[in-house]
């Protein structure tokens, strides 16, 4: 190659021809031309400057710091790439003088890097002296072979003695070498300092990049005295988002924030095999058991389960299903919008022929891209997926309107109509503000029309906004990090995901304070309802899918145990406002009465299922429950110390772990194996 043009092969077909043996003379060229190069910007800079600016004592050349902290390139950060390596990091020295700018800060590249001018003149030296085989470099990276044959014909590309030229052909250098860095910074990570609390400039202190991600803020459930307050009412959740976010964080080496950890939805993650109904008319038949907690040998668990009536394929009924995806530029990502195609078709393979599929599409402003079409035409879903693409700013409200429109033009009243939102919650355009989008979708709710939510990405994330459109919209939330979760929420659970078999669920738990001094209910805290909220059907509750298990944990202390936190009142007794039977009698047996209230799909009289929790339902240890309350405690134990609850402070992250491989039974999608490797790696970022 040669003349001022530069012309190149094609950088791809290079990296994918055989691998041959580094070239000593290719090195060297480098190395002299970056030398010559540097030299003579050098020496025009040092022109330049030879009145110093007003305010300095000296003339001085500013520096750039990395993101981990203020520090130069010394010959060690040079040279550690090692062996042939060493000549693609001459890149950067041919660029820096002509452009005034470093290759590192390409995209997936780490922070621009420059070097002290009293450092510059060694580290030359010493880039000389290993591609002259003078001094031993590390042991190489992998693949570095590969990559920097591909770089060898920028690197023996001639530099133009004319300025301007040369400032040109470096330009085309700069965009033809970028993918090389990239692949190289991709292949292992730069061994760099110890990074600082935070950046820095000069001596001034720079604030890490804030996240935009948004939970909504809940106090933990508090300790309720049960003579004062023997009742407790919530609504069922079935959501699941909670658990894949923070199972992200901890797996990219960081804790999550307390809000992110709901306590319910990292239990309901996990399929229970609780008993199951005979009907559909009675569409859950709880399960319930006491056992001693395995965080507080003075406290009990109270378990009830229930796990929803599952429909079989070949009677389900028909899905009419509309997709509504966010294509604004804030799902610009491959985490965002990629993943949600990856995902709809994932699902489509689940639908059954006669099923209608539609989507509509949102950004600046919503648009439908797809007309109801049956499932069997496949070609026509795939091609519309795949015609997606994101940018522009976001409006959510009318992408919901659109929808839900789409939703009732092909509604099926004998069938499951469904809006699955899939998003990373970032609205802005119209009704932007939660409550004003949670009052567009309790209206639109009336409709009979479900509203399942799908997040995507991090960053930018609005958790908050989800929960309260799921909840609101007769649905639920779950939270896709990967496709192997789009699996696991769309293929492996998609009766529970699309077809309701309850709605408006609520549960309520009257404790009987002859037997129990106190309680709190784990998890839950954006579910508590009032206890009038129990009897009235107006008041919304939680959605229940098809097969889908349903977990409830209360933490109760026994009368007369140490554990108590309150103490008796002077004017009442501790018995005071305990049931009894028509002659008086105490239930001593009984720990509480446990109430279901629920309404059928399709119907709006809400129904009753009452069961007493006594001392039948206890076991003398946690070993003589089942492997499902077990590994449900571990799960509840694991959510609580993420958020630092003290309930769980003496219970470390290792007997955590030990007790959920212990019960973690079958696993026959490996879920539970998951979450032990997920606790243990908790507890080494935590450091115990």
């Amino acid at each position: 190659m040669s003349g001022p043009d530069l012309e190149r092969p094609d950088l791809d077909r290079l990296a994918k021809t055989p691998v041959p043996a580094p070239r000593e003379e290719a090195k060297e060229r480098a190395v002299a031309a970056a030398l010559a190069a540097f030299e003579a910007e050098q020496n025009k800079t040092s022109e330049k400057n030879t009145t110093a600016p007003q305010g300095s004592d000296a003339p001085s050349r500013q520096r750039p710091v990395t993101q981990t902290g203020r520090w130069t390139m010394t010959t060690q950060t040079k040279l550690m790439l090692g062996g042939a390596a060493a000549s693609v990091m001459l890149l950067p020295l041919i660029l820096l003088p002509l452009v005034k700018t470093d290759i590192l800060s390409m995209p997936g590249a780490p922070s621009p890097m420059l070097a002290d001018e009293q450092e510059l003149p060694s580290a030359r030296k010493d880039a000389a002296k290993v591609a002259e085989g003078q001094l031993a470099p590390p042991p190489p990276v992998e693949n570095d072979m590969a990559v920097v044959q591909s770089a060898e014909p920028l690197i023996e590309a001639p530099i133009p003695a004319d300025p301007q030229q040369a400032a040109g052909a470096a330009a085309r250098l700069r965009r033809e070498a970028a993918p090389i860095m990239s692949e190289l910074m991709a292949q292992k990570p730069l061994a760099m300092p110890a990074p600082s609390t935070m950046p820095t400039v000069g001596d001034a202190m720079m604030p890490p990049e804030a996240s935009r991600d948004r939970f909504e803020a809940a106090d933990t459930n508090p300790v309720n005295v049960t003579a004062e307050d023997p009742v407790s009412t919530f609504s069922i959740d079935t959501d699941t988002a909670s658990y894949a976010f923070v199972r992200r964080m901890i797996e990219a080496g960081r804790m999550p924030p307390p809000d992110a950890v709901r306590v319910e939805e990292m239990i309901n993650y996990f399929p229970y095999d609780y008993a199951l109904p005979e009907s559909r008319e009675t569409p859950f038949q709880p399960t319930v058991a006491v056992y001693p907690t395995p965080w507080n040998a003075a406290t009990k668990i109270v378990h009830i389960g229930i796990k929803g009536y599952d429909v079989q394929p070949a009677v389900r009924p028909k899905a009419n299903l509309v997709f509504l995806i966010d294509v604004s530029g804030s799902m610009n990502a491959p985490d965002k919008l990629p993943l949600v195609k990856a995902s709809l078709k994932l699902l489509l393979g689940k639908l059954s022929p006669d099923d209608h599929v539609s989507l509509v599409t949102y950004a600046g402003a919503a648009g439908v891209a797809l007309e109801p079409t049956a499932a069997s035409d496949k070609p026509a879903i795939l091609k519309a997926i795949d015609g997606l693409g994101a940018g522009g700013s976001t409006a959510g409200a009318a992408g919901l309107d659109e929808a839900y429109a789409l939703a009732q033009k092909s509604f099926d009243a004998k069938g499951v109509n469904r809006v699955i939102l899939a998003t990373d919650g970032d609205f802005n355009v119209g009704a932007s503000d939660d409550d004003s989008l949670t009052r567009l979708i309790e209206q639109k709710r009336e409709s009979g029309i479900f509203l399942s939510v799908l997040g995507f990405g991090e960053g930018n994330y609005n958790d908050a906004l989800m929960q309260r459109l799921a909840q609101n919209g007769n649905g639920a939330a779950a939270y896709i990090d990967k496709l192997a979760e789009a699996q696991k929420v769309l293929v492996d659970e998609a009766t529970s995901t699309l077809f309701p078999v309850a709605k408006d669920v609520k549960i309520q738990v009257e404790f009987n304070p002859q037997a129990i001094a106190e309680y709190r209910l784990i998890g839950y805290e954006t579910r508590t309802l009032s206890r009038t909220d129990f009897n009235n059907d107006k008041v919304d509750a939680g959605e229940v899918g098809a097969g889908t298990a349903v977990t409830a944990l209360y933490e109760i202390t026994p009368a007369g145990s140490p554990a108590r936190l309150a103490d008796d009142l002077r004017y009442q007794s501790s018995g005071q406002g305990a049931s009894a039977t028509a002659d008086g009698t105490l239930h001593a047996n009984e720990y509480g009465f446990l109430k279901i209230r629920y309404k059928l799909p399709d119907e709006d009289k809400s129904r009753l299922i009452e069961t007493p929790i006594t001392t039948a339902n206890e076991a003398a240890d946690i070993d003589g429950v089942s492997d499902d309350m077990r590994f449900a405690a571990a799960v509840a134990a694991f959510g609580q110390k993420l958020k630092a609850n003290p309930a769980v402070a003496d219970m470390g992250y290792d007997r955590i772990a030990d007790l959920a491989v212990d019960a973690r039974g079958a696993d026959a999608y490996g879920y539970r194996s998951g979450f032990v490797s997920l606790v243990r790696l908790a507890g080494a970022l935590a450091g115990k």
